[in-house]
C-alpha cells in the first residue's frame, strides 16, 4: 500500500490501516520533500525557513496522520471559544463561539524561522494575505460604550496578517529518534486591516441600528481589535499549537535538523 508520499515503517512504528491510506505512529524514514538543516552550520536559519515552508506545503496537501488528527487544514474546524473580558477601557464582553471554522492558512508563507540552540525553541515570523474566522456566537456587555446583545454568524477577516510565532519545546526521545513536543505556543499579530459583521445584533430588535453598529465597528476597526484581541490570539495560537503538537510527535526533529542533540546531550542524564 501507498501513501501520498514515500515513507517506511520500521517495528517500533504502530501501523493502521485509514481509508485505504498508510497511517503511521510516526515516521522512521525522511520524506522525499522534506528538506534538513544543520544548527550549528552557517546558513542554518535560510534552511530551516526553507525546511518549515516545505512542510507546511505538505500540510496543506494532506498528511494522513495529520488530516485524521484534526481534520482538514483549511477550512479548519477549531475548539468552541469562550472569551470574557472585563474592567477593560475598550470593551467589558461576554461571548461563546461555537462552529467556528477559520480560512486562509493554505496561503501561509513562512518569513523566518529560527531555533534556539540554547533549548531548541522555535521562533517563526509568519505571513497570511487574509485570515478568516466564522462562528455562531452569543454575546452580551459592551464594546467602544456601546451596549451589545445577541445571537448569530459571526465573521471576522484579518488582511495582510503578520504573526511572530513563539513556541517552547521539550525534547524527548523515541525508537531512537529525538522528537520535539511542543510545550507552549504564544502569538504576537499585526495587520493593515480587520474587517467584522455580526448577524443578529440586538436580537434582530432594530436592524438599522445592527448595520451602523457594524459600520462604526469597522470605521473604527483598530479599537474594535483591541477588544477582540484576546479572542484572535487565542484562536491562531491554537491553530498552530494543534498543527505542531501533531507534526512534531509524527516527524522526528533528527529528519528536521540533522545534528540536534539528543535529550540526555541537552538536559544532562538525570533530566
Amino acid at each position: 500500500m501507498k501513501s501520498s508520499f514515500s515513507l517506511s515503517c520500521g517495528l517500533l512504528a504502530a501501523v493502521c490501516i485509514l481509508n485505504g491510506v498508510v497511517a503511521v505512529e510516526y515516521y522512521t524514514q525522511k520524506p522525499s520533500w522534506l528538506p534538513s538543516c544543520r544548527i550549528y552550520e552557517p546558513g542554518f536559519t535560510n534552511c530551516s525557513t526553507h525546511s518549515i515552508q516545505k512542510l507546511l506545503d505538505q500540510v496543506v496537501i494532506g498528511i494522513p496522520e495529520v488530516v485524521e488528527a484534526i481534520g482538514p487544514f483549511d477550512p479548519m474546524h477549531v475548539r468552541n471559544i469562550y472569551f470574557k473580558q472585563d474592567n477593560n477601557e475598550v470593551a467589558t464582553i461576554s461571548a461563546n463561539l461555537t462552529d467556528v471554522m477559520v480560512k486562509g492558512f493554505t496561503k501561509t508563507i513562512i518569513m523566518e524561522s529560527r531555533v534556539s540552540k540554547k533549548d531548541f525553541g522555535w521562533q517563526t515570523k509568519v505571513y497570511l494575505p487574509k485570515m478568516r474566522l466564522d462562528a455562531t456566537y452569543q454575546m452580551a456587555g459592551r464594546i467602544l460604550l456601546i451596549p451589545l446583545s445577541g445571537s448569530g454568524h459571526l465573521y471576522i477577516e484579518i488582511e495582510d496578517l503578520d504573526i511572530l510565532l513563539l513556541t517552547t519545546t521539550r525534547l524527548y526521545e523515541k525508537g531512537g529518534f529525538t522528537f520535539n513536543n511542543v510545550t507552549a505556543v504564544r502569538v504576537k499579530l499585526n495587520m493593515s486591516r480587520v474587517h467584522t459583521e455580526l448577524d443578529n445584533l440586538f436580537n434582530g430588535r432594530s436592524p438599522e441600528v445592527a448595520r451602523s453598529t457594524n459600520q462604526f465597528f469597522n470605521d473604527n476597526w483598530r479599537d474594535f481589535y483591541e477588544a477582540l484581541k484576546p479572542l484572535i490570539l487565542e484562536t491562531v495560537a491554537n491553530i498552530f499549537y494543534e498543527i505542531m503538537s501533531k507534526v512534531f510527535h509524527l516527524i522526528p526533529a533528527n529528519f528536521i535538523i540533522e545534528d540536534i542533540p539528543t535529550p540526555q546531550q541537552l538536559y544532562g542524564k538525570n533530566q
